[in-house]
């Protein structure tokens, strides 16, 4: 009975014997074998590195700018060194046309796109450090009938270069920034030395203050007393000036009696001779002898010397007298006018004496006002000082280091646990999975997914179903050997841990085969339709491109049921050397389906019996 009850292993062997017996069914095995490293392989090796191809995507720039002059005097032309900046650096094949000729070629695909500069941009860039800033623009031009990822990867150029001209704008206003800081502190400090100054200044004109009010106290004492001891002075001059009044006038009387006495003698010395011939004559007509007139006359001549001599004297002394009087009345006076204005001089005094006591009030109140300034000169002082010492001081290089880290705040310090060096690299994991799951469902198209027995032999249905499992999992195990090779060698995309990745994609393989066997074996032509639809359903829910969050909601719970969900992250996981406990919960999952649809196919299997010989299957295996 032993002879004739085969093992599923046995069938299984039996039917990959059968199918690698003619050269056809070789050829078919191998083909079947290629399917998932031809889908993944070519894929992978197409989109290994795109990037790095961007260089022959062309793409036009228009350089419009006019160019402008900064506030330092500075010429630039900052459109043509983005212009520059962007042909050194490689990114997309870039020609220079007039917007004419960027604007046809995005049209007709001859560019990709196109980066417009205006004319305005170096003066808009210069204005942000003026008081009337204008925003410098950029024009992209792009159509997305060319490529829309070429559009998407010119957009972040865009980004990146709109970045890099706002760091630089940011360093220059920064610097400027800077620049006038320094002038201000330089300012601070000038002015502290200026308060400084201005206090002492301040200081000495205190003293100076105190010294009036010293001054004027004392002024307005001394003015106190003269106008104290000068207070009689206006009686006693009135009473002069009435004495003086009464010396002129009597001196004036006295000098026209002088004058009278010499008109008198005058008189006598002008009729002297006149006398003397009248004595002459009547001397002669007395009939006196001529001895005795001339003794007469002798005599009456005596008197000549006298009346001159009285007559000098007289007239000297009555000029005497006028000039005494004249000075006696202007005496007189000035007593009176002396009089009039020692009362005024009184009255000035008394006033120069207030005078001088409010200028001691006033000496005292600019004192005080200008001690408070000068305390407040020495708290402006203190506070310019401190406010200068505030902004520190700088030189080019500190100045530079600083406007380097203001325009460019936040340095990202990247710390990756796990990473995949190309675009290729980050969707082998999903291409690599749905190649597995193709392979598993091509090899259904060849092998039967039940084994029968021979004539003679008795096969239990759940042996048959197993074996039709074994060979296509054998070839699936093929498949993904070929295809970690060509992928790790040939495309050049490798794993951290390649004998475990290898390990879990044979794992994930298997599992798969098993569910696409499950399909077969229960609903026939129908399952393989399913295991399309499966196939179709984990390409969007695996998450194999984008984070499995931005799908649809509704498709979460599949992205959780479903194996190649798991089997996308056990792949990641292996291939970028993260570290993590989900790789067990991977292993559990998959692990969980195979065994849960080969549990399917062995009560299938059994409820059904034994298996009739395929009739389609038969003939591609035995074919010449």
């Amino acid at each position: 009975m032993t002879s004739r009850t085969p093992t599923a292993v046995r069938l299984g062997l039996r039917e990959l014997r059968t199918h690698l017996a003619s050269r056809m069914g070789r050829i078919t095995v191998v083909a079947l074998a290629l399917v998932p490293t031809i889908y993944a392989g070519l894929y992978l090796y197409a989109n290994h590195d795109p990037y790095g191809g961007l260089e022959r995507v062309p793409a036009a720039i228009v350089v419009n700018d006019a160019g402008a002059t900064t506030s330092d005097g500075r010429e630039i032309e900052a459109g043509s060194e983005v212009a520059d900046q962007l042909g050194d650096d490689g990114s997309f094949d870039w020609q220079r046309v007039d917007a004419a000729q960027a604007r046809a070629g995005v049209a007709d695909g001859t560019y990709d796109f196109a980066l417009l500069i205006p004319r305005d941009f170096s003066r808009s860039l210069v204005s942000s450090s003026g008081a009337d800033p204008e925003q410098a623009r950029l024009q992209m031009v792009t159509n997305d009938a060319n490529s829309y990822l070429s559009t998407t990867i010119a957009n972040t150029v865009t980004t990146k270069v709109r970045a890099a001209i706002s760091e630089r704008v940011s360093e220059e206003a920064v610097t400027t920034f800077l620049l006038g800081l320094t002038d201000v502190r330089r300012g601070l400090l000038d002015g502290a030395d200026g308060a400084d100054q201005l206090h002492i200044g301040l200081g000495t004109a205190h003293d100076g203050a105190d010294d009036l009010r010293t001054g004027a106290g004392r002024l307005a004492s001394g003015l106190d007393q003269i106008s104290t001891k000068i207070a009689p002075l206006p009686g006693r001059t009135q009473r002069l000036a009435d004495g003086a009044e009464q010396v002129a006038d009597g001196n004036e009387q006295v000098a026209a009696t002088g004058r009278e006495v010499a008109s008198a003698v005058a008189a006598v010395r002008r009729d002297y001779a006149d006398r003397r011939q009248r004595l002459v004559s009547l001397l002669a007509a007395q009939g006196l002898t001529g001895p005795q007139r001339s003794a007469v006359l002798a005599a009456y001549d005596q008197l000549r010397p006298v009346v001159q001599t009285a007559n000098s004297r007289a007239q000297r002394a009555s000029g005497q007298l006028d000039r005494l009087a004249d000075g006696a009345r202007q005496v007189a006076d000035g007593n009176a006018e002396l009089a009039d204005a020692v009362p005024q001089l009184v009255a000035g005094v008394g006033k120069a004496a207030d005078g001088a006591d409010q200028l001691k009030a006033g000496a005292g109140r600019l004192g005080r006002g200008l001690g408070k300034l000068e305390r407040g000169a020495d708290r402006l002082e203190g506070g310019l000082r401190d406010g200068a010492e505030q902004i520190p001081t700088s030189t080019d290089d500190s100045r530079r280091r600083v406007a380097d880290t203001i325009a460019n705040p936040v340095d990202v310090d990247s710390a990756s646990q796990a990473s995949a060096d190309s675009y290729g690299a980050g969707l082998a994991p999903f291409f690599l999975a749905l190649a597995t799951w193709i392979g598993a469902y091509v090899v259904f198209i060849v092998f039967r997914p039940v084994s029968p027995g021979r004539d003679e032999e008795d096969v239990h249905g759940w042996r048959a179903a197993l074996g039709g499992w074994l060979p296509a999992a054998i070839v699936g195990a093929v498949q993904v050997s070929l295809l970690v090779l060509v992928v790790a060698f040939a495309v050049g995309i490798s794993a951290v841990d390649l004998p475990a990745t290898w390990l879990f994609l044979v794992l994930t393989s298997v599992v798969f085969v098993a569910i696409v066997h499950a399909f077969n074996v229960a609903l026939g032509l129908p399952g393989q339709f399913l295991a399309l639809v499966l196939m179709v359903l984990q390409l969007v829910t695996a998450g194999g491109t984008f984070p499995w969050q931005t799908i649809p909601t509704p498709l979460h719970p599949l992205h959780h049921a479903l194996p190649m969900s798991y089997a996308v992250d056990g792949l990641r996981l292996l291939m970028y050397g993260a570290p993590s406990t989900r790789l067990a919960a991977d292993v559990a999952v998959l692990v969980g389906w195979g065994l849960a649809a080969m549990a399917l196919v062995v009560l299938i299997g059994a409820r059904r019996g034994a298996p009739d010989p395929d009739p389609v299957a038969e003939p591609l295996a035995k074919g010449a």
